[in-house]
């Protein structure tokens, strides 16, 4: 069982609410869902929707064709019902707009009607969000107004929905963070919100400097001094953290760095998602130095990544860099499984109890400014020889995932927020899908697939094929069948499906 229904207004009337409440009873209900937000840089007006999949099985992404749409104005009406599948149902503010600022709960109760849920769950729902009876009685008029279309019954799953800044913050809270510093950013703003929600409870101070250069700046002043520090932005911030990565590859002080890809060159498209950012966080910086660069998946393998992102920027004093983008940060994800153990995250720092020195400069073991050539060789050299290090520490987790029939000779290979939209895409194709986790190091196994693989697709979702030109990098291979996206929005799996399909015959 699959439904996709479309929530659309102008910003201000609550969408999200309406598709949270009913997220949330299905939730309750053990069924998976996928809530994707799609929605301008505007505070009022304009038009904003959000597509929740319902489904019985694990969902990662939305359908292009909908079974139902939830109208908080006529232009949602308007500009979706194209998209509306032959026996599918509108339910229109048309018999609520009275309501004023309830409509939306109307509405959230209509559909909770629709879908066959007991008026109880609803009501129990609303009182839990607003214990307002003006509240009740609008889901209830709502409620009332629609007949069944679906029997929706309880199953035994355990759900949780979690977004990705929920993930990447649970992952940096399980590594024993200190110090998270951000100037705000959409989307990268997400972590700052959900960490400085958990301040005291954790021990934990959440700050924001005056800039993007006062971020990387003081991180690594704090981080100096032994404290596990994490810093967050997008594209233009985290063009101004650069010159501060190249002090990070010469002082050897960790520093862990979020980075939520908007879609996009210079603003671009500041509320709209895509994988652009892949090289810069591969080369950002002036220099030749040790970096670790991760693209978690789905908010599971946030919280895991975020863990090892700070256990191998402490225990290699390097750059630790975790990329994601709006799509896998405000999206919600229904969660089923637990994450990995917790890496315990070490911090073996000598301030206080002895000179410590740290310099941009060429330097000695002591850390005093040296300007000789055997020097400059000799820290070279150390440098390369960490990053074997480091990447024989990295083969010790999942560098790679491969899903699917794993014996085909069609492999799919995408990364990030491509993830779930390629696994529902691929669900009955004879196909093999490589997911690629770890940008840098890259694993060797990648090579492996590639060469017993008949037909090759990649998948991403920016216009030039980052991941494959690195590919073509590392192992001299170029893909050359490739599905590329680059308007600000991601995949429908759908829509997905077909061009690999046609890219398979």
């Amino acid at each position: 069982m699959r439904l996709n229904i479309l929530f659309g207004g102008k910003a201000g009337q609550g969408i999200n609410k309406v598709s949270e409440i009913v997220a949330n009873i299905l939730s309750n209900f053990g069924y998976f869902t996928f809530n994707y937000r799609d929605y301008e840089s505007l505070i009022r007006g304009g038009h904003n929707f959000n597509i929740l999949s319902i489904s019985d099985k694990r969902v990662g992404s939305y359908e292009n064709k909908v079974d139902g749409i939830i109208a908080l104005d006529e232009n949602t009406i308007k500009k979706h019902k194209n998209k509306l599948k032959k026996n599918g149902f509108i339910i229109s503010f048309e018999e609520f707009k009275d309501l004023g600022r309830n409509l939306n709960i109307a509405l959230a109760g209509a559909l909770v009607k629709i879908l066959g849920i007991d008026r109880g769950v609803l009501i129990s729902e609303i009182k839990k969000e607003f214990n307002s009876n003006e509240t009740v009685l609008a889901a209830e008029q709502g409620y009332n107004s629609e007949k069944e279309r679906f029997k929706i019954g309880k199953l035994n799953n355990k759900i949780k929905v979690m977004t990705g800044s929920r993930g990447v913050s649970l992952g940096a809270l399980n590594s024993g963070i200190d110090l998270y510093l951000a100037y705000p950013m959409t989307p990268a703003t997400g972590v700052m919100h959900e960490l400085a929600s958990r301040q005291v409870e954790n021990k934990l101070l959440v700050f924001q400097p005056e800039s993007e250069i006062a971020v990387v700046n003081a991180a690594l002043g704090a981080s100096f001094t032994g404290a596990k520090t994490m810093i967050g932005s997008s594209g233009g911030g985290f063009d101004l953290f650069t010159e501060a990565f190249s002090f990070q590859g010469q002082s050897e002080i960790p520093l862990v760095v979020y980075l939520a890809s908007r879609a996009g060159n210079s603003t671009g498209l500041p509320t709209y998602s895509g994988q652009i950012d892949l090289d810069a966080a591969l080369r950002a910086g002036h220099g030749e130095y040790p970096r670790v660069v991760i693209a978690p998946g789905d908010p599971i393998e946030c919280i895991e990544k975020t863990n090892e992102a700070f256990y191998l920027a402490e225990k290699f004093k390097l750059l630790s860099i975790i990329v994601s983008d709006k799509h896998l940060a405000e999206s919600e994800f229904s969660i089923d499984r637990k994450e990995n153990s917790v890496l315990k995250v070490e911090v073996k720092n000598k301030v206080g109890k002895e000179i410590v020195k740290k310099s941009s400069y060429e330097h000695d073991e002591k850390g005093n400014t040296v300007e000789d050539a055997e020097s400059a060789v000799k820290n070279a050299e150390r440098l390369l020889k960490k990053y074997g290090e480091l990447k024989k520490e990295a083969s010790k987790f999942e560098m790679i995932k491969i899903y699917g029939n794993k014996n085909s000779k069609n492999l799919i290979i995408g990364w990030g927020s491509t993830k779930g939209q390629i696994l529902d895409a691929i669900e009955g194709l004879d196909v093999k899908f490589l997911q690629v986790l770890y940008m840098k190091p890259m694993s060797d196994k990648i090579r492996e697939e590639l060469e017993k693989a008949e037909n090759v697709i990649l998948v991403e979702q920016n216009s030039t094929g980052q991941l494959g030109r690195i590919i073509r990098e590392k192992t001299g291979i170029k893909i050359e069948n490739r599905i590329l996206r680059y308007d600000g929005r991601p995949f429908a799996s759908d829509e997905l499906e077909k061009l690999i399909v046609e890219k398979l015959k």
